[in-house]
Protein backbone atom coordinates (compact mmCIF):
# COMPACT_ATOMS: atom_id res chain seq x y z
CA UNK A 1 0.00 0.00 0.00
CA UNK A 2 1.30 3.16 -0.90
CA UNK A 3 0.69 6.71 0.73
CA UNK A 4 0.80 10.03 -0.86
CA UNK A 5 3.30 12.55 0.76
CA UNK A 6 2.05 16.00 1.80
CA UNK A 7 3.96 18.48 0.03
CA UNK A 8 6.44 20.53 1.96
CA UNK A 9 5.10 23.10 3.78
CA UNK A 10 5.78 26.78 2.26
CA UNK A 11 6.94 29.60 4.70
CA UNK A 12 5.24 32.70 4.21
CA UNK A 13 6.93 35.95 5.06
CA UNK A 14 5.59 38.98 7.00
CA UNK A 15 5.87 42.50 5.61
CA UNK A 16 9.10 43.54 7.61
CA UNK A 17 11.02 39.83 6.18
CA UNK A 18 10.32 40.86 2.58
CA UNK A 19 11.35 44.76 3.56
CA UNK A 20 14.44 42.55 5.24
CA UNK A 21 15.10 40.32 2.38
CA UNK A 22 14.70 43.33 -0.37
CA UNK A 23 17.93 44.60 1.41
CA UNK A 24 19.44 41.30 0.69
CA UNK A 25 17.97 41.55 -2.85
CA UNK A 26 19.43 45.30 -3.57
CA UNK A 27 23.04 43.90 -2.54
CA UNK A 28 22.74 41.35 -5.31
CA UNK A 29 21.96 43.79 -8.15
CA UNK A 30 25.00 46.19 -6.90
CA UNK A 31 27.46 43.08 -6.82
CA UNK A 32 25.65 42.32 -10.55
CA UNK A 33 26.54 45.61 -11.55
CA UNK A 34 30.37 45.43 -10.63
CA UNK A 35 30.27 42.29 -12.72
CA UNK A 36 28.57 43.71 -15.55
CA UNK A 37 30.96 46.60 -15.83
CA UNK A 38 34.00 44.29 -15.46
CA UNK A 39 32.89 41.91 -18.40
CA UNK A 40 34.80 42.36 -21.03
CA UNK A 41 37.15 40.12 -22.99
CA UNK A 42 40.47 38.86 -21.29
CA UNK A 43 39.10 38.82 -17.83
CA UNK A 44 38.67 35.89 -16.42
CA UNK A 45 35.72 33.76 -14.33
CA UNK A 46 37.46 34.17 -11.50
CA UNK A 47 38.44 37.76 -11.67
CA UNK A 48 35.07 38.39 -11.50
CA UNK A 49 34.04 35.71 -8.83
CA UNK A 50 36.76 38.23 -6.56
CA UNK A 51 34.97 41.16 -7.85
CA UNK A 52 31.57 39.92 -6.30
CA UNK A 53 32.98 38.43 -3.31
CA UNK A 54 34.78 41.50 -2.34
CA UNK A 55 31.40 43.38 -3.13
CA UNK A 56 29.72 41.38 -0.75
CA UNK A 57 32.42 41.38 1.79
CA UNK A 58 32.11 45.09 1.85
CA UNK A 59 29.03 45.65 2.72
CA UNK A 60 28.69 42.86 5.50
CA UNK A 61 27.24 40.02 3.65
CA UNK A 62 28.12 36.07 3.81
CA UNK A 63 28.15 34.77 -0.23
CA UNK A 64 25.89 31.79 -0.08
CA UNK A 65 26.96 29.63 -2.54
CA UNK A 66 30.85 29.34 -0.92
CA UNK A 67 31.48 26.15 0.30
CA UNK A 68 27.50 24.90 -0.33
CA UNK A 69 27.24 21.34 0.06
CA UNK A 70 23.80 20.29 -0.88
CA UNK A 71 24.66 16.52 -0.73
CA UNK A 72 27.82 14.24 1.01
CA UNK A 73 28.54 12.92 -2.20
CA UNK A 74 29.41 16.40 -4.01
CA UNK A 75 31.99 18.41 -3.13
CA UNK A 76 31.49 21.82 -1.19
CA UNK A 77 31.01 24.84 -4.31
CA UNK A 78 34.09 26.63 -4.16
CA UNK A 79 33.57 30.01 -5.36
CA UNK A 80 31.33 32.79 -4.76
CA UNK A 81 29.30 33.08 -8.19
CA UNK A 82 29.07 30.30 -10.59
CA UNK A 83 30.27 31.51 -14.62
CA UNK A 84 28.80 29.48 -16.69
CA UNK A 85 29.85 30.36 -20.59
CA UNK A 86 28.06 29.19 -24.22
CA UNK A 87 27.36 25.95 -23.56
CA UNK A 88 27.59 25.89 -19.95
CA UNK A 89 24.08 25.84 -18.59
CA UNK A 90 24.34 26.10 -14.63
CA UNK A 91 26.84 25.69 -11.56
CA UNK A 92 29.84 26.55 -13.24
CA UNK A 93 33.22 27.07 -11.33
CA UNK A 94 34.91 29.82 -12.01
CA UNK A 95 39.26 29.80 -12.65
CA UNK A 96 41.68 31.55 -13.54
CA UNK A 97 42.80 30.38 -16.98
CA UNK A 98 38.95 30.68 -18.22
CA UNK A 99 39.40 34.01 -20.07
CA UNK A 100 36.24 35.12 -21.53
CA UNK A 101 36.53 36.27 -25.66
CA UNK A 102 34.66 38.22 -28.07
CA UNK A 103 31.53 36.75 -29.05
CA UNK A 104 31.14 34.96 -25.95
CA UNK A 105 27.89 34.73 -23.83
CA UNK A 106 28.07 34.76 -20.28
CA UNK A 107 25.83 33.43 -17.06
CA UNK A 108 26.58 34.88 -13.88
CA UNK A 109 24.31 33.67 -10.85
CA UNK A 110 25.41 35.22 -6.83
CA UNK A 111 23.45 34.26 -3.84
CA UNK A 112 24.16 36.31 -0.60
CA UNK A 113 23.44 35.76 3.66
CA UNK A 114 22.90 39.46 4.78
CA UNK A 115 21.30 39.91 7.90
CA UNK A 116 19.49 36.47 8.25
CA UNK A 117 17.81 36.68 4.90
CA UNK A 118 19.18 35.31 1.29
CA UNK A 119 19.49 37.60 -1.55
CA UNK A 120 19.60 35.17 -5.20
CA UNK A 121 19.95 36.28 -8.88
CA UNK A 122 21.43 35.58 -11.74
CA UNK A 123 22.00 37.60 -15.57
CA UNK A 124 23.25 36.61 -18.82
CA UNK A 125 25.11 38.96 -21.21
CA UNK A 126 27.36 39.06 -24.15
CA UNK A 127 31.28 39.60 -23.92
CA UNK A 128 31.83 42.45 -26.61
CA UNK A 129 29.93 41.72 -30.02
CA UNK A 130 27.73 38.87 -30.29
CA UNK A 131 26.41 36.60 -33.12
CA UNK A 132 22.55 37.94 -33.57
CA UNK A 133 22.14 33.87 -32.50
CA UNK A 134 23.48 34.96 -29.25
CA UNK A 135 21.60 37.96 -28.62
CA UNK A 136 18.38 36.32 -29.37
CA UNK A 137 18.56 33.72 -26.94
CA UNK A 138 19.43 35.86 -24.40
CA UNK A 139 16.27 38.20 -25.01
CA UNK A 140 14.12 35.56 -25.05
CA UNK A 141 15.13 34.22 -21.69
CA UNK A 142 14.92 37.53 -20.26
CA UNK A 143 11.50 37.84 -21.75
CA UNK A 144 10.68 34.34 -20.52
CA UNK A 145 11.76 35.73 -17.09
CA UNK A 146 9.47 38.33 -17.30
CA UNK A 147 6.64 36.32 -18.72
CA UNK A 148 7.34 34.36 -15.69
CA UNK A 149 7.29 36.94 -13.26
CA UNK A 150 4.23 38.31 -14.65
CA UNK A 151 1.92 35.38 -13.48
CA UNK A 152 3.35 35.32 -10.29
CA UNK A 153 -0.27 36.62 -9.16
CA UNK A 154 -2.96 35.28 -6.60
CA UNK A 155 -5.13 33.30 -8.24
CA UNK A 156 -2.55 31.82 -9.78
CA UNK A 157 -0.19 28.35 -9.16
CA UNK A 158 3.35 27.29 -9.23
CA UNK A 159 2.54 24.92 -12.08
CA UNK A 160 1.02 28.26 -14.09
CA UNK A 161 4.69 29.73 -13.41
CA UNK A 162 5.96 26.93 -15.14
CA UNK A 163 3.51 26.45 -17.57
CA UNK A 164 4.33 29.82 -18.92
CA UNK A 165 8.49 29.89 -18.83
CA UNK A 166 7.72 26.25 -20.95
CA UNK A 167 5.09 27.71 -23.60
CA UNK A 168 7.24 30.71 -23.97
CA UNK A 169 10.79 29.02 -24.32
CA UNK A 170 8.94 26.64 -26.62
CA UNK A 171 7.18 29.19 -29.44
CA UNK A 172 10.19 30.91 -29.67
CA UNK A 173 12.64 27.50 -30.73
CA UNK A 174 13.85 26.81 -27.49
CA UNK A 175 13.67 24.22 -24.98
CA UNK A 176 13.97 24.12 -21.28
CA UNK A 177 16.45 22.49 -18.69
CA UNK A 178 14.06 20.05 -16.97
CA UNK A 179 16.19 18.65 -14.07
CA UNK A 180 17.16 21.72 -12.64
CA UNK A 181 14.50 24.33 -10.93
CA UNK A 182 13.94 28.05 -9.38
CA UNK A 183 13.14 27.69 -5.52
CA UNK A 184 11.46 28.84 -2.03
CA UNK A 185 14.09 31.34 -0.78
CA UNK A 186 13.74 33.05 3.14
CA UNK A 187 16.70 32.39 5.28
CA UNK A 188 17.60 29.44 3.47
CA UNK A 189 19.22 29.72 0.25
CA UNK A 190 16.87 26.84 -0.84
CA UNK A 191 13.43 26.58 0.10
CA UNK A 192 9.61 25.13 -0.87
CA UNK A 193 8.58 25.55 -3.04
CA UNK A 194 10.21 24.15 -6.43
CA UNK A 195 9.98 26.33 -9.20
CA UNK A 196 10.19 24.23 -12.75
CA UNK A 197 10.80 25.93 -16.27
CA UNK A 198 8.42 23.10 -17.33
CA UNK A 199 5.34 21.19 -15.93
CA UNK A 200 4.82 17.49 -16.25
CA UNK A 201 1.17 16.35 -17.73
CA UNK A 202 -1.40 14.26 -15.94
CA UNK A 203 -0.11 11.39 -17.74
CA UNK A 204 3.80 11.07 -16.53
CA UNK A 205 6.35 8.96 -17.99
CA UNK A 206 7.74 6.16 -15.90
CA UNK A 207 10.39 7.98 -13.37
CA UNK A 208 9.28 10.92 -14.21
CA UNK A 209 9.61 13.75 -11.20
CA UNK A 210 6.90 15.35 -10.45
CA UNK A 211 6.66 18.58 -8.69
CA UNK A 212 4.71 19.90 -5.63
CA UNK A 213 1.79 22.71 -6.81
CA UNK A 214 0.95 24.93 -4.56
CA UNK A 215 -1.35 27.95 -4.94
CA UNK A 216 0.31 31.59 -4.45
CA UNK A 217 -0.14 32.94 -1.53
CA UNK A 218 0.41 36.66 -0.08
CA UNK A 219 4.03 36.20 1.42
CA UNK A 220 5.43 33.69 -0.48
CA UNK A 221 9.06 34.30 -1.93
CA UNK A 222 10.69 32.41 -4.71
CA UNK A 223 13.56 32.82 -7.28
CA UNK A 224 12.32 32.01 -11.01
CA UNK A 225 15.01 30.46 -12.78
CA UNK A 226 14.69 30.36 -16.95
CA UNK A 227 17.12 27.84 -18.26
CA UNK A 228 17.09 27.99 -22.26
CA UNK A 229 18.76 26.20 -24.58
CA UNK A 230 18.85 26.67 -27.86
CA UNK A 231 19.39 22.34 -29.23
CA UNK A 232 17.94 19.41 -27.15
CA UNK A 233 17.36 19.31 -23.31
CA UNK A 234 19.94 16.95 -22.92
CA UNK A 235 23.08 17.80 -20.49
CA UNK A 236 25.63 16.57 -18.59
CA UNK A 237 27.74 17.46 -15.61
CA UNK A 238 31.29 17.49 -15.44
CA UNK A 239 33.96 15.71 -13.70
CA UNK A 240 33.90 18.80 -11.25
CA UNK A 241 31.13 17.66 -9.58
CA UNK A 242 28.90 20.73 -10.28
CA UNK A 243 29.15 22.26 -14.20
CA UNK A 244 26.34 21.33 -16.08
CA UNK A 245 26.95 21.67 -20.09
CA UNK A 246 24.12 20.77 -22.77
CA UNK A 247 25.31 17.38 -24.11
CA UNK A 248 24.66 18.54 -27.67
CA UNK A 249 26.97 21.77 -27.28
CA UNK A 250 24.38 24.24 -27.87
CA UNK A 251 23.71 27.76 -26.99
CA UNK A 252 22.23 27.91 -23.56
CA UNK A 253 21.15 30.69 -21.32
CA UNK A 254 19.94 31.41 -17.37
CA UNK A 255 18.67 34.06 -15.91
CA UNK A 256 17.16 35.03 -12.64
CA UNK A 257 15.07 37.17 -9.96
CA UNK A 258 13.71 36.61 -6.68
CA UNK A 259 10.56 38.00 -5.86
CA UNK A 260 7.80 37.93 -3.30
CA UNK A 261 3.75 37.64 -3.84
CA UNK A 262 1.39 40.28 -2.91
CA UNK A 263 -1.74 41.17 -3.04
CA UNK A 264 -1.26 43.05 -6.16
CA UNK A 265 1.42 42.87 -8.62
CA UNK A 266 4.89 40.92 -7.27
CA UNK A 267 7.66 42.16 -5.96
CA UNK A 268 10.59 42.04 -7.27
CA UNK A 269 13.29 41.78 -4.01
CA UNK A 270 16.51 42.01 -6.37
CA UNK A 271 16.27 44.74 -8.29
CA UNK A 272 18.44 48.18 -7.34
Amino acid sequence: MTTKTEPRPVTLKSPEEIAAMRESGRLIAKTHQAMREAVRPGISTKELDTIAETVLRDHGAIPAFLNYQPHPDRPPYPATITACVNDELVHGIPHEDAILKEGDIISLDVGCFYNGWVGDAAFSMGVGEIAPAAQRILDITEQALQAAIEVSVLGNKISDVAKTTQKFASKNGYSVAREYTGHGVGQAMHEPPSVPNWWQGKKRRRNQHAWDDYDLQVGMTYAIEPMLIAGRNELVELDDGWTVVTKDGSLCCHTEHSIAITDGEPLILTLP
